[in-house]
């Protein structure tokens, strides 16, 4: 990878994107802007042969393989994109880093958290970048309200909720087996916004377990080996404790997606984590809830990509650091065991935690304030 000179644009990011399922469908409007910016374009697309058609026909790569070797490590790819099955994620990534090529993986990092953590200390021998979904830490509302809890405007946060669930997927049966399961796909998001709202956590509870015991999947019955439903229970310090209610056993909802209570207040995201619609603040100062508009309905959950490419054009750091995956990793697998043992299990991973009140929280918390609007309690 050349340095660009400092008074011309740098040229495209070259992306390998390996895996062409369901996934690539949801990054291509992001593919497609950047390449509309001349940010990006997509060397190669790798897949199997039955998927060639449709990813043409949505990257437009310069070419179409079947084998992730001709992406891994090629010296027209500077960023590897991995939107593969869970348990293909590891071997990708390490393989890519050792290359030094950038990474953007699809959630989780890894199976085990042995492994996640040699991918983290991989990465920081790397020249390439490593990002790992999912990314709700860059939507402007979850910044929003990242900001107002770290500079104390409910006081200190004391409990929080996080919930995100539906009846589960039809199309691939690896979802219900050994290494799936509703905390690996679905809690993985409730999980990733607590942290970034409240900290590491230091102790973890749960109970998980398979409410329908077989499902349809392609035409078929399928036994589920795998949890699709869970109740986490987690400790962040400081007397502040946080749940997280996910499963591919809950059919519809209109409750906010993360809710923080706080000794002088609540602040309450709509929609998803991964799809804000805007939040609510109850402070008793003012008595009353103030309600704010989404700034941003069109900001897609595949953000990352956005966030890596413009990382890499710029030679900034991501803002999410290969530890954070580890962490969450680390406590939806002990929230796992926790279920299996009936203990309450000690966490010792942890991270960074960022400086929300920096002048890019700030932003997004005044583009909120354009479309704020109150009502009396």
């Amino acid at each position: 990878m050349t340095s660009a000179d400092s008074t011309t644009a740098p040229p495209p990011v070259r992306i390998g994107v390996i895996g062409c399922g369901n996934v690539m469908g949801a990054y291509r409007m992001v593919l497609d802007k950047l390449r509309t910016r001349g940010w990006a374009r997509v060397s190669a697309a790798c897949g199997r042969p039955a998927q060639c058609a449709e990813a043409v026909a949505a990257l437009q790569p310069d070419r179409f393989t079947t084998e992730d070797s001709e992406i891994l490590g090629a010296g027209d790819v500077d960023l590897v994109v991995i939107l593969t099955p869970m348990s293909t994620h590891a071997a990708l990534v390490r393989a890519a880093l050792q290359a030094g090529q950038h990474v953007l993986v699809e959630k989780p990092l890894a199976m085990s958290l042995a492994e996640a953590q040699e991918l983290a200390a991989l990465a920081a021998q790397s020249p390439g970048h490593l990002v790992c979904a999912p990314f709700t830490w860059l939507s402007p509302t979850f910044r929003t309200l990242a900001s107002r809890i770290q500079r104390g405007d409910i006081g200190r946060p004391t409990l929080a909720r996080a919930r995100y669930g539906w009846s589960g997927p039809w199309w691939n049966e690896w979802f219900y087996r050994p290494g799936g399961g509703c905390l690996l796909d679905l809690g993985v998001y409730c999980l990733t916004s607590l942290v970034g709202l409240l900290g590491p956590v230091r102790r973890v509870s749960a109970m998980t377990g398979v409410a329908q015991a077989a499902r349809e999947v392609g035409g078929r019955n399928v036994r589920v080996e795998a949890e699709d439903t869970a109740q986490v229970l987690l400790e962040f310090g400081d007397a502040c404790f946080g749940v997280v209610t996910t499963g591919f056993t809950i059919q519809q909802y209109r409750t906010p997606a993360l809710e923080v209570y706080g000794t002088e207040g609540t602040i309450q995201m709509l929609g998803d984590d991964w799809d804000p619609n805007g939040y609510e603040l109850w402070q008793n100062s003012a008595g009353c809830w103030q309600c704010f508009a989404e700034s941003e309905p069109d900001w897609p959950w595949t953000d990352g990509l956005r966030h890596l490419v413009e990382c890499i054009r710029s030679r900034t750091e991501p803002s999410l650091p290969p530890a954070l995956p580890v962490h969450v990793l680390d406590v939806l697998l002990q929230a796992q065991d926790a279920s299996r043992t009936g203990r309450t299990l000690a966490i010792e991973s942890t991270f960074p935690r960022p400086d929300w009140t920096s002048s890019a929280a700030s932003s997004a918390e005044a583009a909120h304030r354009q479309h704020d609007r109150t009502r009396e309690h």
